[in-house]
């Protein structure tokens, strides 16, 4: 018999660890290879855990809401032995060679390095906020004095940012020092975020928690905006051309492919042929540094039946032709749906477009998705009267039009950049060819 332990799988790049929502399997239970273990969730995605060996469980490390780091052993399975796997195998044999030997002294240094931690008085801090506080030379006393919005106080890494950003600007109460007279030449005065308004509740009302996702999100959105100053900026196209090509085309697609085509690939194709022509609109800001990004990786937010929303990223989009941005639409969007996706699959974005005319809206005025710097809203389609310029002079006619709005981060895109950027996308929009095929 040998023990293996089952370690948490990297889930991403920037993903540090993942939380465990619930076991799927107790301890005595048998459990076959590549079958689910636990859920766990992350800041990005919830997903599954499978185990990679035969076995039977026989301890687990954590409980449910524990907080597991990407690396570390979550449970132990008992198995017949045999198999290979990428679990650390725990037997009483000696370790064979040299070579081994540092293989296990380099993952208990890890092993070491990724542990959560608590200060005296018992307060939690995960080891993403125990290594930015390291980064930026924070100590643990100075630590203690950071606020949390986290379950039961804990800091999350929106929190330890947010202080970082302002720490400039403040001082501990033991450094402070004497107020001084303002004068023209002072740094303006920074006050304290205020604290939210009491809310009333009176007999007939109904008290929700916010699931874990819905916290996530309002994190989020909260941090977009103090980080960056959003500006909106709007335009109106004739999509008439590309509206009655799609109504061409669409039975045949569907019997043809056996899934829709929906106006989404065709906004993210505009979208992607317009970011080549203005490039500084796919960049990130990364303190007075500005990262532009040489790939172009769309994330399309999508609404979810438990009314939150996610992000699915069709990566190298400007690489694709439309037949292969609408298969991969309808992929991410499904799985999506059915809460399927990876976590490297809603991560990796440079540029963001929401369809809010899928809800019947006209124009929306989004929050930036970040680190990103621009996201673009597209509205409902609808019939108006319009002029339409022909040779022999001036006439209206009934036009397919649609308004698409785009809010961008102004410390680095202005109203040039932004409303060039818009313009484009909706001149692509308009000028689609109908002899298109798929």
């Amino acid at each position: 018999m040998a023990h293996v332990e089952l370690i948490m799988p990297k889930m991403g790049e920037s993903v540090a660890e993942a939380t465990i929502i619930s076991w799927q399997k107790e301890v005595g239970e048998t459990i076959e290879m590549d079958e689910t273990v636990v859920e766990i969730a992350t800041d990005k995605v919830d997903s599954e855990v499978p185990s990679i060996v035969d076995g039977v469980l026989v301890k687990k490390l954590f409980e449910a809401d524990d907080v597991v780091k990407v690396g570390e052993a979550f449970a132990i399975v008992e198995t017949d032995g045999g198999g290979e796997s990428t679990a650390f195998v725990v037997e009483e044999a000696p370790i064979p060679n040299v070579a081994a030997a540092k293989v296990e002294e380099q993952v208990a240094q890890v092993r070491e390095s990724v542990q959560p931690f608590t200060n005296e008085g018992g307060r939690f801090y995960s080891p993403l906020v125990r290594s930015i506080a390291s980064e930026e030379g924070i100590s643990l006393e100075e630590l203690e004095q950071v606020p949390g919005t986290g379950k039961e106080g804990r800091i999350t890494k929106a929190d330890i940012l947010a202080y970082v950003n302002n720490r400039g600007n403040t001082t501990s109460p033991q450094a402070a020092p004497a107020p001084q007279p303002v004068t023209p030449k002072s740094e303006p005065i920074r006050t304290a975020p205020k604290a939210a308004p009491a809310v009333s509740v009176s007999g007939d009302s109904e008290v929700i928690e916010m699931d874990r996702m819905r916290k996530l999100i309002a994190d989020h959105m909260v941090m977009s905006k103090q980080t960056s100053p959003h500006v909106t900026s709007f335009v109106e196209a004739d999509v008439t051309t590309l509206v009655n090509w799609r109504n061409k085309i669409k039975a045949e697609f569907k019997k043809r492919e056996g899934q829709n085509i929906t106006f989404t690939p065709i906004f993210i194709e505009a979208t992607a042929k317009a970011i080549k022509d203005f490039p500084m609109i796919n960049v990130s800001v990364d303190g007075t540094n500005i990262i532009v990004h040489k790939d172009v990786n769309i994330g399309m937010a999508a609404a979810l039946p438990s009314g939150n929303l996610i992000v699915p990223v069709v990566k190298g989009a400007d690489q694709m032709n439309l037949m292969g941005i609408t298969k991969t639409v309808n992929d991410l969007a499904t799985r999506a749906r059915a809460n399927q996706l990876k976590p490297d699959e809603i991560q990796g974005g440079t540029f963001t477009l929401t369809n809010v005319g899928s809800f019947g809206n006209v124009m929306g005025t989004p929050i930036i998705n970040q680190p990103q710097v621009a996201i673009m809203a597209v509205g409902t389609i609808k019939k108006k009267p319009a002029v339409i310029e022909t040779p022999q002079g001036d006439m209206i006619g009934i036009r397919h039009m649609m308004f698409l709005s785009l809010s961008y981060d102004h410390r680095v895109v202005d109203g040039a950049l932004g409303g060039s950027f818009l313009r484009k996308v909706a001149d692509y929009l308009e000028q689609f060819d109908p002899n298109t095929q798929l």
